[in-house]
């Protein structure tokens, strides 16, 4: 695997071009048959950026390489009723298609589980769909396993 360095920054909802750089990747994330959506209205995006801007807990990283945004991560900062401390969720992790395999997800993952560690956090927590071996490949490389027991992940919709 060809491992590319690319800058990690977290979002400035000041930075146009970050704020940008969101809704690109989102709608990628969303047109990939891992995404299987629509992609986001300019009225969905705006709402984008101002929800994650406003979230409390939100974590929104980019990955950048040579002037352009090829990868982002978000997260939150929950709270684990089990062991009795903070703990993070990563909600996407999305790299552009024309960059995966060289080692940008991995150094989002890795920033991540750097903030996490410096929050005292004690987990991160994703979810991944099981059709999608190339993700778990890397989450396992990364140290993530499966939960013991299994878990699924269950939704209802309310919109």
């Amino acid at each position: 695997m060809e491992q590319i360095e690319t800058v990690i920054t977290p979002c400035d909802y000041t930075n146009t071009d970050h704020l940008h750089a969101i809704c690109r990747l989102m709608n990628t994330y969303i047109n990939d048959k891992m995404g299987g959506g629509e992609p986001l209205s300019k009225l969905q995006q705006l709402r984008l950026v101002n929800g994650l801007e406003q979230h409390p807990t939100s974590i929104v990283l980019l990955a950048e390489h040579n002037g352009v945004f090829c990868g982002l991560l978000v997260a939150f900062e929950l709270f684990s009723t089990f062991t009795v401390s903070p703990m993070l969720n990563i909600h996407d992790l999305i790299v552009s298609p024309e960059y995966r395999g060289k080692g940008i997800g991995r150094q989002l993952l890795q920033h991540i589980t750097a903030i996490g560690e410096e929050r005292s956090c004690s987990r991160i927590s994703l979810e991944v769909r099981m059709d999608n071996e190339i993700a778990q490949g890397l989450y396992r490389n990364i140290g993530f396993t499966e939960a013991d027991p299994p878990m699924y992940y269950w939704r209802k919709s309310l919109k």
